[in-house]
């Protein structure tokens, strides 16, 4: 169950203790960002009040969580729990046992528990979905909304993501030191996950858009993308904005930032090889990247429409 959708279970001051030393790893010590932290925390709390719930049945006095305690049966029936009689999801599931499964992981290092009782603990399989995208039609009513604006910096932003394919995460900490651009070729260092560096070309339709904002601003700062309110390097709420203010003119509420990577993504794997479509996405795992293989509803009823007898 999301965090914002209900509250937080109360624990034990021994449960406390324990979520407490394993805040205290992930804040310190953990390469992680706030959010990250706090969706795991809350997954734990949930996972560590159930426990004590569960133990604590015909019990007279409460029973307190700790590591020790945790054997693989009961995280199976805490996966059941979540699927059978909360009717979750499986990605939500599969969050959730991602959560305990780094939690024992710590515990195991830390010397809490003699052996991981998650390790061989399964998650619940998925029948992948289609990817969504921008289609020819929304892009296009997409980028007619920003031109409109006339604003060079919107326009570089939006045609970066949907020729790159960038994460949110990696637009907004572009610095111009990160381009390199000739006549005919282009390439921006991109500083993506796990802090791992790869470089992305860019061919001549950002190359002309991130030159006329160049021509248009004082490039002496930092960052390629400034926020107009704080001077400083965009934020990803600030990139959203963006992105969803163009989105309502152009009449596609639904849009999000990500979708520009899934547009990205969908039209080159029509073109290269996905080994390379992964290079430039910074995928690590070429199962990540098959997700653009896969057709989207539109294509696929496309596709069946084509045998049809009328």
């Amino acid at each position: 169950m999301s965090p914002k959708q209900a509250p937080s279970p109360d624990l034990s001051s021994q449960g406390e203790q324990a979520l407490a030393a394993y805040e205290n790893h992930l804040r310190h010590e953990a390469d992680l960002r706030p959010v990250t932290i706090r969706d795991y925390m809350s997954d734990l709390r949930l996972f560590m009040a159930w426990c004590e719930r569960d133990w604590s049945e015909g019990q007279e006095e409460q029973v307190a969580f700790t590591p020790k305690q945790v054997a693989t049966p009961i995280i199976t029936r805490y996966r059941d729990y979540l699927q059978n009689e909360l009717g979750r999801k499986p990605a939500t599931i599969n969050r959730y046992l991602i959560s305990i499964k780094r939690y024992f992981g710590w515990a195991v290092e830390q010397e809490l528990v003699l052996r991981d009782p998650a390790s061989v603990v399964k998650h619940i399989p998925q029948t992948p979905r289609p990817p969504t995208h921008l289609s020819d039609k929304e892009e296009s009513n997409l980028m007619a909304a920003v031109n409109a604006s006339k604003k060079s910096r919107d326009r570089a932003l939006i045609v970066l993501m949907l020729h790159t394919g960038l994460r949110v995460s990696e637009v907004c900490q572009l610095r111009w030191e990160d381009f390199v651009m000739g006549e005919r070729s282009g390439r921006v260092s991109v500083k993506g996950k796990g802090n791992k560096y790869r470089e992305v070309p860019l061919n001549s339709t950002v190359r002309q858009a991130i030159q006329e904002y160049q021509e248009d601003i004082d490039i002496s700062g930092e960052y390629v993308f400034v926020s107009q309110k704080t001077q400083k390097n965009l934020t990803a709420r600030g990139l959203s904005f963006v992105v969803k203010k163009y989105a309502q003119k152009a009449g596609i509420p639904h849009l999000r930032p990500h979708d520009l990577r899934h547009r990205f993504g969908y039209r080159m794997a029509e073109r290269v090889p996905i080994h390379r479509l992964a290079q430039i996405m910074g995928h690590d795992s070429l199962d990540t990247t098959m997700i653009y293989i896969r057709g989207t509803q539109s294509d696929l009823q496309q596709a069946v429409e084509s045998i049809a007898w009328e």
